[in-house]
């Protein structure tokens, strides 16, 4: 599978926290995420990669960080309120228990369970400062409403 890194141009830079001229993706996932939170009027603030969150890894017993992909803060159409969201973007399928047998079975539960203490302290981070944790998958991604064109 080809992975698809770059720089995004950040549009509405008022809106970015944390330096708006460094901002990378990981994926085109990200990059639509990126290009959703610049272009949408509800999106009031968001950044990219710039929190950080201390977990303990299983398999070394050592602390490590874990950089979500996203923090958003954004208008709720229902309430009006702001809504501050931390989200991380993954395929669907690592977010499921791995299925695969032979050689890559090991590499993705190890992954697997890295990823869910990872979210697990994500979540507590999250709740201890009034944030919602998210995780968002392609199902979440490639509805109409995060569709961009490419110039």
């Amino acid at each position: 599978m080809k992975s698809y890194k770059g720089k995004y141009k950040v549009i509405n830079y008022k809106k970015y926290i944390g330096d708006p001229t460094g901002v990378i993706y990981r994926s085109l996932w990200e990059r639509k995420v990126m290009i959703y939170f610049d272009k949408r009027k509800e999106v009031k603030r968001w950044s990219s990669e710039e929190i950080v969150i201390p977990y303990r890894n299983p398999f070394d017993g050592k602390v490590h960080r874990y950089f979500p992909d996203f923090y958003c803060e954004r208008v709720d159409p229902k309430t009006g309120k702001i809504v501050k969201e931390v989200i991380e973007v993954k395929p669907k399928r690592q977010t499921l228990p791995p299925k695969s047998k032979g050689k890559t079975l090991l590499t993705e539960q190890k992954t697997y369970i890295i990823n869910q203490v990872k979210w697990e302290a994500a979540h507590d981070y999250c709740e201890n400062r009034g944030y919602v944790f998210r995780i968002f998958t392609e199902e979440q991604i490639r509805p109409a409403n995060y569709r961009t064109k490419r110039k």
